[in-house]
């Protein structure tokens, strides 16, 4: 499940970044989204700007962690950028999906230990995001949830695979089903997130979180990283499906529905789809009962 990297691979170099700030300090590659006037939600660029910064830690052997997270205090990432998504269909679902499934595999297939340093909102997609990371950190306010079931979306690029494993079956179809939401607290007492600290000591605690693994054997860190996701290697194939579940959502009435309702602000109309199922089901059933569901001869 971890991903190819090609050895000829460029260094990334921040100024050529719009979406992400890339720094490397002290031996911590620091990748942050930044776009905090959508509450760092990501589009195609961010994807592609994220795998590329992370990608280039490969060529430098003394990075010993990375730290995803977003900028200000307000949101570690709402997930997918609606103004991205709603243009998204069948056709062109794959412009999306792959680079989704790319970042996924560009975090687990790095020998390093990825960090999800979580301030604020970790919603939808950006929740999916925290899940591929190797270990989760969030401020005291943050808070945690899939809520793909208000918008029309399907949290299938991780969530589904990944939830269950971590917080039970029960659990993870309670969070998915009825949007359910985690404070930090919360979060750590079901082993969502590893740990939750004050705002203000977030960033000194991320720190001393990568001068321990700066202090351990690197080459222990790489092959344990990829025993650890020997086992979830194997949830590519559920992966794979996800995507193609996912590419027969992007662009339907239904889910355009629920993505224009969150940004009006008003509450979703979902029911005229079950009305309208039902309509066309009756339609069936009575064609079928009544001997109508054959082809003319003559």
């Amino acid at each position: 499940m971890t991903a190819e990297i090609s050895p000829g691979i460029a260094a990334a170099r921040a100024d050529e970044f719009r979406d992400i700030t890339f720094e490397v300090q002290n031996g911590v590659a620091w990748v942050t989204i930044n776009r905090p006037e959508v509450r760092n939600a990501f589009r195609e660029q961010t994807l592609d700007e994220m795998i590329a910064a992370l990608s280039s830690t490969r060529l430098d052997p003394t990075i010993a962690c990375a730290v995803v997270t977003g900028t200000g205090n307000q949101s570690f990432s709402a997930g997918g950028d609606f103004g991205a998504m709603m243009k998204l269909n069948r056709a062109n679902a794959h412009m999306w999906n792959d680079r989704m499934l790319g970042l996924a595999m560009t975090i687990r297939g790095l020998p390093i230990p990825v960090i999800a340093m979580v301030n604020g909102w970790c919603m939808g997609g950006g929740h999916e995001l925290a899940l591929w990371c190797d270990l989760v950190i969030a401020s005291e306010d943050a808070v945690f949830g899939q809520t793909g079931a208000k918008v029309g979306a399907c949290p299938t690029v991780g969530a589904t695979q990944y939830i269950p494993r971590i917080i039970g079956e029960r659990l993870a179809r309670e969070m998915i089903f009825l949007a359910r939401t985690f404070p930090a607290e919360e979060a750590v007492s079901v082993g969502l997130i590893n740990k939750c600290v004050p705002k203000e000591k977030l960033h000194e605690e991320t720190l001393a979180w990568c001068e321990r693994i700066k202090g351990h054997s690197s080459q222990t860190i790489r092959a344990t990283k990829k025993s650890l996701n020997s086992e979830s290697d194997e949830l590519y194939a559920s992966w794979q499906q996800g995507m193609e579940l996912l590419a027969n959502v992007w662009g339907t009435e239904e889910c355009l529905e629920g993505m224009n309702a969150f940004l009006e602000k008003r509450k979703p109309d979902f029911q005229q789809f079950r009305r309208r199922n039902k309509e066309a089901l009756d339609t069936y059933l009575d064609d079928f009962y009544n001997d109508r569901n054959q082809t003319k001869s003559g």
